[in-house]
């Protein structure tokens, strides 16, 4: 742990020039006692860092010093992709091994970069959880499937009372929910990463077919699990603001095929989850849209405008 933490001392004084045993202090989550024997360690090791003594001084490395360890290892090198997701890395445990790569990356970049780092962090970030998401701990299961996934290595889980053995091939996070897509028999599948029970990573690895496309998996199976939802289908009477409303209404999964269906009196088929989520979508056009079928979710459109009107009733 110590040698890790010198070498993170050395990267972000190559990167950042000059550090107060304070700024590194908090760099490092350590005191400052324990920054100035890592100094102390440092210089005994040959490594030229000195301290500037007075206001605005600190720790800095000899001008021209470059250390020699700034080249990323495969975890590392792999861990830097995802710098951009702070939250799924530390979920998957690979927070500690993402700071060090982003330290070496600074630390090979000339002097006139340097601040590139975090000039583009106070300008762009994702925030891939969903709103309303909460403070629940990540998935037990996650970290070793995120060992398995790196490392090509076969799984045994349970999943719903049943045992099975896996091939993880990714792990996906959509709104603040994890997935896995792996291999079981020859056949890929989409696995919720919480409902795993026991879960063990198995000492064998597993040959990955190279044709395989998590992105293009997942925006398959995604897309498909989306239009399974719409079981019902409903028939509307669209204003021509109505039509211009219908992108924003629609589920997006229903959207082109409401386009295709439409006809120049403004009728329109639109496939929706459930009568119920049909009758809160319609209220949405308010006067825009007349339902034409089914009769039952007429009905309840009906008696939400006769309500609606009621109250606004001067009388």
């Amino acid at each position: 742990m110590r040698a890790s933490r010198l070498i993170s001392l050395v990267l972000l004084l190559q990167a950042r020039g000059m550090m107060t045993a304070a700024e590194l202090a908090v760099e490092l989550e350590v005191s400052e006692r324990t920054v100035h024997r890592d100094v102390l360690a440092l210089s005994a090791a040959g490594v030229p860092v000195y301290a500037e003594r007075g206001r605005g001084g600190g720790y800095r490395l000899l001008d021209g010093y470059r250390t020699r360890l700034t080249g990323l290892d495969r975890a590392e090198a792999q861990a830097l992709f995802l710098s951009g997701v702070p939250a799924a890395l530390r979920e998957m445990g690979l927070e500690e091994v993402a700071a060090t790569a982003r330290l070496k990356a600074a630390a090979a970049l000339s002097p006139g970069l340097r601040d590139a780092p975090a000039t583009a962090a106070q300008r762009f970030h994702l925030d891939a959880p969903g709103w309303f998401a909460g403070d629940s701990p990540p998935p037990s299961a996650l970290t070793p499937l995120a060992r398995a996934v790196w490392d090509d290595r076969r799984v045994t889980a349970v999943y719903r009372d049943a045992e099975r053995v896996l091939e993880p091939y990714g792990l996906v996070l959509k709104a603040g929910v994890w997935y896995l897509a792996a291999r079981l028999r020859e056949r890929y599948l989409i696995f919720r990463v919480h409902r795993f029970g026991d879960l063990t990573v198995l000492d064998e690895r597993f040959e990955r077919d190279a044709g395989f496309d998590l992105a293009a998996f997942w925006a398959e199976r995604s897309a498909a699990f989306a239009r399974s939802l719409l079981r019902e289908v409903v028939t509307l009477r669209l204003s021509e603001r109505g039509v211009r409303m219908l992108r924003h209404v629609a589920d997006p999964a229903a959207l082109d095929d409401a386009l295709a269906s439409l006809e120049p009196d403004g009728t329109v088929r639109l496939a929706v989850e459930s009568l119920e989520v049909a009758y809160a979508q319609v209220l949405r056009f308010g006067p825009e849209a007349e339902v034409l079928g089914p009769q039952r979710l007429r009905a309840m459109v009906a008696d939400a405008a006769a309500r609606t009107a009621a109250l606004y009733d001067e009388r």
